[in-house]
This record gives C-alpha cells, structure tokens and sequence, in this order.
C-alpha cells in the first residue's frame, strides 16, 4: 500500500458511474474526466479505488469526451516540448509495441523524415518483452535515447530524430502505464501515449489503433474534440500495432486537419511484389536492413515512401 496522499480524491461517486459494466455505466463529462485523470496522475486515488476505475474502464471503454478529458489532464502532467525553428512542423512517432512477426520498420521511417528536413520526435518504452522495441532497432543504428527535454530538443534542432522513453518524457503517465505488470491488462493511459502531442506549438502526430472500434472513436475524437490550433493527425491500422505502414500491404490513412476527415491513402487491395524484408526480424538484423536502405542498396517499400511522402506534406503545410 502506498502512504495515503494528503488531499485525496473520494472516487466512488464516480465508480458508481462507470463501474456498471459495459451496458449499464454511464461515461463521465469532460471536465470531470481531466479532474480524475488528474488525481490518478497525482496519487491522489487509493490504490484500491485506482484498481477499480482502471478495471471499470478497461471495460467499459473510453467515450470520446473521456479519452479528451484523460488527454488534457496528460499533456498538463509535464512541460511541453520546444520545436526548433524550420519550415516543417514537427513529426510525433508513438512506439510502445514494437514487432513479433514483422521487423519493426519504425525507426526506417522516421530516419527518412529526418532525411527530409523534418523534425522527427519517437517516444516510446525501451524494451517490451518478447517483441523487438523501437528503441532496441535504434540502439543498434548508434541512435541512443535522449535522457530529457533539454537533449531531446537538442536533437531536434541539430536536425537529428530523436528518441525519448515516456519515462523521460512524462513520468507520470508512465506510473500509470507500469501498472499493467501489476493488474495484468491495459489501462486508458496505453491509448493516451499513443496519441499525446507534447510540443507546446502544432505538429503531426501519427497515430494507429489495433482494435476496429478504436477506429470509431479515435476518428470522432480528432473530428469534434481535438484541438486544431494542436496540428493534424494521420490515422491508420498499426502494423502489430506500431505507426510505420506496412512494407507488405499498405494501410489506409486518413487525415484529421481541423476536424475535417480526408482519406489520404487507400488501402493497398493486394500485396506489394518483390519487397526485399529481412528474414531475421531481430534487432540487429532489422537495423542493418534499415542501413542498407538509407545508403540506397535497397528500395524503400512503397507504402512507407507514401507515407514519408505525405507526413513531409503535412508538417510543411502546418
């Protein structure tokens, strides 16, 4: 048990709300969701009544005004990031999946935006076991991860992709996200991560969802609830849940630009031909691959040059 906070926050009356399960709970305003969101950030919930607000809402899913009120109560929980001066906004690449079946491509794709004069900020977690994490590809490119803000946005403005864990960048939310080690599922906080903006200023984030009714309620949020003045997003199904697209057969992506929803690219309705992907998925092999690639021995996958190509459109138009 923790040691009680001493301005604690009596959760149950909105237990007795989203508690009922997934037909009978009732979703929480706005405001009331950033004010308990808050109070989870600042241990200001028992653990008891934490468990069960987490469980309540594994449940019964986040509601649209939910995951914005979550969201504003996140993005106030740390100080935001600078962008450096250019004529691009900066590119957000969450990682906090990496990839068992596939190589993990994500570090290829925002090493070609950094190519393109675009500042490229990934954040993620360091390792995640049995599947090969951003961060691991990334190491093994020499890329190591920035230890805070200052080194980060150091990196930015040095013209180089940067690399933060959310244990770096927002401690808080990654208390929260620890605690699926201890109750054994995913928490709010797993989608919040995924898509945040941390720059006090307007940048593109890339967001993806694994599960079809995250689709519906990621594309209601970015349409009524987001903020414009924040900068766009680009949506798209994960490839195993990471943002880069797929090599194989690329995603749709739709594009949220002041609330208005444009599919940027269609589903790709066959497999791409002749795509030369390493055998070897583990992290070694996979940033060798990745080298290869940037020295031009081997062609970039179409899908992920369409999507650096559209990423480049976006942050120069933001």
């Amino acid at each position: 048990m923790t040691t009680p906070h001493p301005n604690p926050y009596a959760a149950a009356h909105i237990i007795k709300e989203i508690g009922r399960g997934k037909k009978g709970a009732r979703s929480m305003a706005r405001s009331d969701a950033r004010d308990l969101y808050a109070a989870m950030l600042d241990g200001r919930v028992s653990d008891l009544e934490l468990g069960g607000i987490l469980l309540a809402m594994r449940i019964k899913g986040e509601s649209v005004e939910e995951i914005a009120g979550f969201l504003d109560a996140a993005e106030a929980s740390f100080a935001p990031l600078r962008a450096p001066a250019g004529a691009c906004a900066p590119v957000i690449i969450p990682s906090y999946n990496g990839a068992r079946k596939m190589a993990n491509l994500t570090a290829l794709l925002a090493l070609l935006l950094a190519r393109e004069g675009v500042p490229v900020l990934v954040h993620g977690v360091p390792h995640d076991p049995g599947r090969v994490a951003t961060a691991e590809v990334l190491a093994e490119l020499g890329i190591a991860p920035a230890g805070n803000h200052a080194e980060a946005e150091a990196l930015l403005a040095e013209g180089k992709p940067a690399f933060i864990t959310i244990d770096a960048l927002a401690p808080k939310l990654a208390h929260m996200l620890s605690l699926r080690r201890r109750l054994g599922v995913r928490n709010s906080t797993h989608t919040l991560v995924k898509i945040m903006q941390p720059f006090a200023g307007p940048a593109l984030r890339l967001v993806s969802y694994t599960h079809p009714e995250y689709l519906e309620m990621l594309g209601e949020y970015f349409t009524t609830a987001a903020d414009p003045a924040r900068g766009d997003a680009f949506l798209m199904r994960g490839t195993e849940g990471e943002t880069v697209a797929n090599a194989n057969k690329g995603q749709k992506i739709d594009w949220f630009h002041q609330h208005e929803r444009t599919v940027l690219v269609e589903k790709a309705q066959q497999a791409e031909e002749d795509v030369l992907l390493p055998d070897d998925k583990s992290a070694t092999a996979t940033a060798a691959w990745i080298a290869s690639v940037l020295r031009g021995e081997v062609p970039v996958p179409a899908s992920i040059a369409e999507q650096v190509t559209q990423c480049v459109k976006a942050a120069r138009a933001l």
